[in-house]
């Protein structure tokens, strides 16, 4: 395993399982229409000695938007009762095996702790390969956790409406091309359709392999550039509600770009603004 690499193989997690210094975090979270309940499945069946973080409860309960940076207080609880503590190499994983994992890496990244890392093709691949899962829950231990919030990895409107302005930073939307264009409809009421003037579109989907690994640094690099990215420049990602956004951060971090922040309020916020501009169509 490289050092540099933000992500770790089911290998690795195998051999690591059960080390003092590695705690394992089941961070599955599926959209609203997809039906599934992430709690329950993690319930069920998951890698030996996971514990399971909850998007949807480890957020800002005071904003409108699904699901913001909580406030460095309640993060640090969430951690401490999950027993997630300081000294600790984090695994995260999800169900898809490349979706939600990303956010939750970015997120304790955003709150200081930097020893995280996610397990390439996640639960599917660690299934796939016939290494074992249980249903055992686990007994609570806290731990104490130091949050060091990190603000250069975290973008508001108003920084990213400032980026374009300027050209200091790119804007790259991880959504699916025909949500970007504004030909599909968004999944959130009074959210309109289209994009961030100036912004480019790489959906994070084609960031994957036919496993849900994430591609070798090489490929991502050239998918970058043909959707109009110099990965080179500053990047600012964006999605629909900050969960994909992430990905594209994890790839950029794969391939060197280490320090790249993520549009937490992503076009939830963007589009329900009518006050903000609005793009259709291609980049």
């Amino acid at each position: 395993m490289s050092t540099s690499d933000p992500l770790v193989s089911t290998q690795w997690l195998e051999e690591h399982l059960g080390a003092p210094d590695v705690r394992i975090i089941d961070a599955s979270w599926h959209l609203p229409t997809a039906g599934r309940d992430a709690y329950a499945e993690y319930k069920a069946a998951h890698i030996p000695g996971a514990v399971f973080f909850d998007i949807d409860d480890i957020k800002d309960d005071e904003s409108s938007l699904p699901h913001m940076l909580p406030h460095p207080v309640k993060f640090s609880s969430r951690m401490r009762k999950l027993g997630l503590g300081d000294g600790s190499r984090f695994v995260i994983y999800d169900t898809e095996g490349l979706f939600s994992a990303a956010r939750v890496w970015w997120m304790l990244r955003a709150m200081g702790h930097e020893d995280v890392v996610v397990l390439d093709g996640g639960l599917p691949k660690w299934i796939a390969e016939g290494r074992k899962t249980d249903d055992l829950p686990l007994p609570p231990r806290e731990r104490h956790f130091t949050v060091r919030y990190h603000s250069a990895l975290v973008r508001d409107q108003g920084q990213v409406k400032e980026a374009l302005e300027t050209g200091r930073e790119q804007v790259v939307d991880a959504r699916p091309p025909e949500r970007f264009r504004g030909d599909a409809p968004e999944p959130r009421p009074g959210v309109r359709s289209g994009h961030i003037p100036g912004s480019k579109n790489l959906h994070w989907a084609t960031l994957l392999g036919a496993d849900g690994a994430l591609l070798p640094a090489a490929e991502l690099e050239r998918r970058f550039v043909e959707a109009g990215v110099d990965p080179k420049r500053p990047v600012i990602c964006s999605c629909g509600s900050g969960v994909s956004a992430a990905i594209l951060a994890l790839a950029l971090a794969r391939m060197g770009h280490v320090r790249v922040p993520v549009y937490d309020g992503a076009w939830a916020e963007w589009g329900a603004r009518e006050d903000l501009p609005l793009a259709t169509g291609e980049a």
